[in-house]
């Protein structure tokens, strides 16, 4: 009863202090590490001591496979050599670099030494990419920091059980070698297999609480099998969930997704917050057992904060001079040559392995108080020093990070493509039979989906009521009317309750639809413009010019003459016209190309410089 008291206090406290953080914009891990040390002083909280098999097998898998389904396999692709550089060449530089330090500093052997630098080498995906979502960092740094975690606690894990073998005497320089490849090669392999045997499974599934229960044991799936055999069952997990994210929309049911993206979020946010609280919470049982150690207190401060100070520079130490070799056979921007790395290079923050790793050195491992002092201060030290410096470097190197409407004008592109794929296939396969008010539905249903993703754009929903703004607050409005007519009848014994349950859990599926604009959502105050990739694509995108002097600016003159309200404005690039869009009741820029043949349109909404073909409906 006990346990289970603590457990329900330990979830309940860490939650409520991420929520905090979230609330007030402060890093989760650092908060709930700081508030774990405090709570670690107070008479009445019992001391922490996790076992690391909770720890190895009860958090890690699923913290990684929630990480690895999330994870794009193709933005993967793209920086595996950057990620391939991190993962392993600076997790072993700063292996070597820490033992080092460690090894001068205290009286333990070398290899107990080299354990040590690879428990604190490895960086925690949570604590880095928590930050560099909430300040905006560019996507490409985020996508570099996160498939850096996750492969790098391999790289690490490895070494910390090669480097204890060695400090029993039963390991060669061949043999760890060895090790390294078969936890490398044997952990991809087995994360293949189960992800396609899973696959197997997924296809014949259809009822999304069997396919979720399917995913629950998915992580643990890949993780026994990889480790039963010697390989890295981190490898394992992150193959296997990268492949099965990947394949999803194929594999599964678009219920099943739903399902799975909801209750992996709920247990990734559990797991992180109560990792974080648990690492504060071991703080004083490690500093009381480190001080009373025996070791003179002054070797023991200058050996702390050696290891902390080594972790922190060997990570620029190893970026810097890559970064050049980058930029010497020209694979980096130019935009990307400082400041991204300073950033790479600075978001060192260590988390869940380190904790982990260090509780499985063995009792009798010279020194073992001090080292796991050691993993704490560089947790907790990363946590605070980077972690709270890491947002004033990316403003102070003016880093721009995603742009709500520069998604936005990406989202209603890839919605546009999707709706005309959409189109065509209705077009083909109509049959005599099909009514034509079931024609005009279908139609008009990907019609307001797709004018709601542009009317994102331009004027703010504040300055203009759109169609689909009043759409989404009149059907919410019905809703509502509905649902509470659906509760007199409950209240009411008037019908039986799985009837209820039907009919309330389709109306709340309708409202969960139903688009909402984000009430946080930043000014822009730097020009819209289309990404270039998809104009070198089109002739008429690249023969348009940019701009061309409005017939009659900031007005639809058809509007106008037939006493209507525009939402958006588009002028013409080949005559100069202007005419309202697709939302508007109008339609006026469409019939003008319907009419005319001019290919390609632009905006005149303030701040947007983006461009349209109708023929070939691409962005540009």
């Amino acid at each position: 009863m006990h346990v289970a008291i603590g457990l329900v206090v330990l979830v309940a406290s860490a939650a409520a202090l991420a929520a905090t953080a979230r609330r007030f914009g402060i890093s989760e891990p650092l908060l709930l590490t700081l508030a774990g040390v405090v709570a670690s002083y107070l008479p009445f909280v019992p001391q922490v001591r996790p076992d690391p098999e909770i720890i190895m097998l009860g958090f890690l898998p699923p913290l990684l496979y929630t990480s690895a389904i999330r994870t794009s396999l193709v933005d993967f692709r793209a920086n595996i050599r950057t990620i391939a550089l991190l993962s392993v060449g600076l997790v072993l530089f700063s292996t070597f670099t820490v033992a080092a330090v460690v090894w001068w500093l205290l009286p333990v052997p070398f290899a107990v030494a080299v354990a040590i630098g690879a428990i604190v080498a490895p960086t925690d995906a949570v604590a880095a990419t928590g930050i560099a979502r909430r300040i905006g960092m560019p996507r490409r740094i985020v996508t570099i920091l996160e498939d850096e975690s996750m492969f790098n606690d391999a790289t690490a894990l490895v070494t910390v059980r090669t480097a204890i073998a060695a400090a029993a005497g039963t390991v060669s320089v061949f043999q760890a070698g060895g090790d390294f490849l078969l936890a490398a090669g044997g952990g991809a392999a087995v994360g293949v297999v189960v992800a396609y045997l899973l696959a197997v499974l997924r296809r014949r599934i259809s009822d999304p609480v069997l396919d979720t229960t399917l995913s629950f044991l998915a992580p643990f799936v890949a993780y026994l099998p990889a480790e039963a055999i010697g390989a890295s069952g981190v490898i394992a997990v992150v193959v296997c969930g990268m492949i099965l994210g990947h394949n999803a929309p194929v594999w599964q049911s678009a219920a099943s997704r739903i399902s799975e993206r909801t209750n992996w979020r709920t247990i990734q946010f559990i797991l992180e917050s109560a990792v974080f609280f648990i690492i504060g919470l071991e703080t004083r049982a490690i500093l009381e057992e480190a001080w009373g150690s025996g070791l003179d207190h002054r070797t023991l401060i200058v050996a702390v904060a050696g290891a902390l100070l080594a972790v922190m520079v060997s990570r620029p130490l190893w970026v810097f001079p890559t970064a050049a070799l980058f930029r010497r056979f020209g694979s980096l921007e130019a935009d990307e040559r400082l400041g991204h790395s300073a950033v790479v290079s600075w978001a060192g923050m260590r988390g869940v392995v380190t904790l982990a790793a260090v509780l499985l050195l063995p009792a009798d491992t010279p020194q073992l108080p001090v080292l796991k002092l050691v993993a704490l201060v560089v947790v907790a030290g990363t946590l605070l020093l980077q972690g709270t410096s890491l947002p004033w470097l990316v403003r102070r190197l003016k880093l721009r990070g995603p742009s709500r409407a520069e998604d936005a004008l990406q989202k209603a592109n890839l919605l546009q493509q999707a709706t005309a794929a959409g189109l065509v296939a209705l077009e083909e396969h109509i049959t005599p039979e099909t009514p034509s008010s079931v024609i005009d539905s279908l139609r008009d249903r990907v019609a307001w989906r797709t004018n709601s993703a542009w009317e994102r754009l331009g004027r703010s929903e504040s300055e203009s009521a759109t169609p689909t703004a009043e759409y989404r607050r009149l059907r919410l409005k019905m809703l509502r009317a509905e649902r509470e007519t659906v509760l007199r009848v409950r209240d009411s014994g008037g019908a039986d309750y799985e009837i209820l349950q039907y009919v309330l859990a389709r109306l709340d599926l309708e409202e969960s639809m139903i688009d909402r604009y984000a009430e946080s959502d930043e000014e822009r105050t730097e020009t819209l413009e289309a990404p270039t990739v998809a104009a070198s694509d089109c002739a008429h995108l690249r023969a348009a010019p940019l701009v061309v002097e409005p017939a009659e600016p900031d007005l639809c003159r058809e509007c106008l003459d037939e006493g209507l309200v525009w939402v958006h404005l588009r002028m013409c690039l080949t005559c100069g016209h202007v005419a309202c869009c697709d939302s508007s009741v109008g339609n006026h820029a469409t019939k003008h190309y319907a009419g005319t043949g001019h290919p390609v349109m632009r905006s005149v909404e303030p701040g947007e410089a983006w461009r349209w073909c109708y023929v070939d409906e691409l962005l540009g």
